[in-house]
């Protein structure tokens, strides 16, 4: 089998190498551990960026197929079936180049069972990946469920002093959604004797109202792993508990698979349905974005803070969706990888000050700045990328997606993107509260004094997003490119859609 045919499953089961690596390396030889995940992990970022040469970004089809028989359930097949295209290709990208920044992020951090946290990371990656490139359903569910084991055992072994609870709250959470999900996707092969994705759009004729259960039924899965509101509540738990590498992988990568699931499956699937839930998704998005905003204001706790940030920022992206418009769908996944890059790198921040202090409350801090110059400054850049200064990639997203809103025929009405607008107010007063309780203000705390500024291999983990930050702001002509197309395709299936359901 040639480089250029398995490419794709190269990028997905690299990490299984270095797993099997791990295994057989002594528990005590921590450094050469964490050597051994973090150059299998650049490896795997690598193979990525082949796999981004070969991609024709003029192609609105799945590239790079790999599709071979697997097994038969009950008459029904289902195949190894794997595809990229530009609606998962920066995603793609984005958990390999997150990954080992992660890893590199727990050098100091971790220290107990370096071992089994690095193996259980690889596996979480392997899982990540496969969810973005499956294209057989049954097979997609099963990375899907396979990232809740490592991501349960990384939040309930080097979590925080609550971190059993906020394993087994992400887990059930997770789990419940998922189980609805598994029978829409048992009706679907069922009913059309494949759980191919392309196989399922091409022969279409899914009944309105079939379509609004099976929506339904993959929606709720999609909406608690964003998390949309209401559904939101064991994000901050997850998040405050996690070490800080599962914050960076969960705000980062895992938190898209439910928007990345809403725009593979929901909308191409059930495009009648889409659109008569349009409003009802865009509502619940705008109700996440302010709800979001405000509870992040009232957090004392800076990680607490950061994950709440979440909730207001991701309801950007489904607003983006559901506008159902082929610039503000593009928006809404560019805004995507903005999120994974800003809060990621907010994530790494708050854990940085965590290890030198050892507490995230607010009021404990203050003139930072005068201590930690490096570290104010490119904690700066972030704050301002999070609140989507212009210039900067988070202001990119969010233009597109409240340009669509507000013109949206779906959504049908610009007051959704007038309450969305007042979000992004929001955001800045919280980012700059945050920015100011620790940086601005009197050094009065011995504590804070004898306070180290960040070191080069913290630095090394913050300046590669710092760069995608200002190349996404000031440039993002080649991020748009690679969506585009298979955007508009996606957008074609959904307006012939809307002449029907009209």
């Amino acid at each position: 089998m040639n480089l250029s045919f398995s490419i794709l499953s190269w990028v997905t089961f690299t990490p299984v190498l270095g797993v099997l690596v791990l295994l057989f390396l002594p528990k005590d030889r921590r450094n050469l551990l964490r050597w051994v995940a973090v150059l299998t992990s650049m490896v795997a970022f690598g193979l990525s960026l082949v796999m981004l040469a070969q991609f024709d970004q003029t192609n609105a089809s799945l590239q790079m197929v790999e599709r071979l028989p697997w097994f038969q359930l009950a008459g029904m097949q289902i195949d190894y079936f794997l595809g990229v295209d530009g609606l998962s290709v920066l995603l793609v990208l984005l958990t390999t180049f997150l990954t080992p920044i992660s890893i590199i992020s727990t050098w100091s951090a971790v220290d107990d069972r370096v071992k089994e946290f690095l193996i259980f990371f690889l596996l979480l990656e392997v899982g990540m990946v496969g969810v973005f490139l499956a294209q057989d359903i049954f097979l997609f569910y099963i990375f899907w469920e396979f990232t809740l084991v490592p991501m349960y055992f990384l939040i309930g072994i080097w979590g925080g002093p609550r971190r059993v609870y906020a394993a087994i709250k992400f887990f059930l959470y997770t789990m419940a959604g998922s189980i609805l999900m598994l029978l829409a996707i048992l009706w679907l092969g069922i009913a059309f004797e494949s759980f191919s994705v392309p196989d399922l759009i091409a022969q279409g004729g899914i009944p309105g109202s079939v379509q609004t259960w099976l929506f339904l039924a993959f929606a709720a899965a999609f909406a608690i792993k964003v998390p949309m509101w209401p559904l939101h509540s064991w994000l901050p738990d997850a998040h405050v508990e996690a070490p800080t590498a599962g914050s960076v992988i969960l705000a980062g990568v895992l938190l898209k698979m439910g928007t990345y699931g809403f725009l593979r499956f929901n909308l191409p699937l059930f495009p009648e349905a889409s659109i008569r839930f349009a409003p009802w998704m865009a509502g619940l998005a705008v109700i996440g974005i302010i709800y979001g905003a405000a509870v992040s204001y009232a957090q004392k706790d800076a990680k607490k803070l950061v994950a709440y940030s979440s909730v207001s920022h991701l309801g950007f992206v489904v607003l983006g969706l559901f506008a159902l418009n082929p610039l503000w769908i593009q928006g809404g996944i560019l805004q995507m990888i903005n999120h994974g890059l800003s809060t990621g790198a907010l994530f790494l921040i708050v854990g940085m000050i965590y290890e030198r202090r050892h507490t995230r409350e607010m009021d404990d801090f203050g003139g930072l700045w005068k201590v930690m110059p490096i570290y104010g400054a490119l904690t700066l850049i972030v704050t301002l990328s999070s609140m989507g200064l212009p210039g900067l990639n988070g202001f990119v997203g969010e233009f597109s997606i409240l340009l669509g809103a507000f013109g949206s025929e779906a959504i049908g009405s610009p007051i959704y993107a007038g309450i969305a607008a007042a979000g992004v107010i929001m955001a800045a007063i919280y980012m700059l509260y945050m920015f100011q309780k620790l940086f601005l203000g009197p050094l009065d705390k011995d504590e804070n004094k004898a306070v180290k500024d960040i070191n080069l291999r913290e630095i090394l983990t913050l300046v590669p997003l710092v760069i995608f930050i200002f190349w996404i702001g000031l440039y993002p002509k080649p991020f748009f490119n690679l969506i585009g197309p298979s955007v508009d395709k996606l957008v074609a299936l959904l307006q012939a859609a809307s002449v029907a359901v009209h």
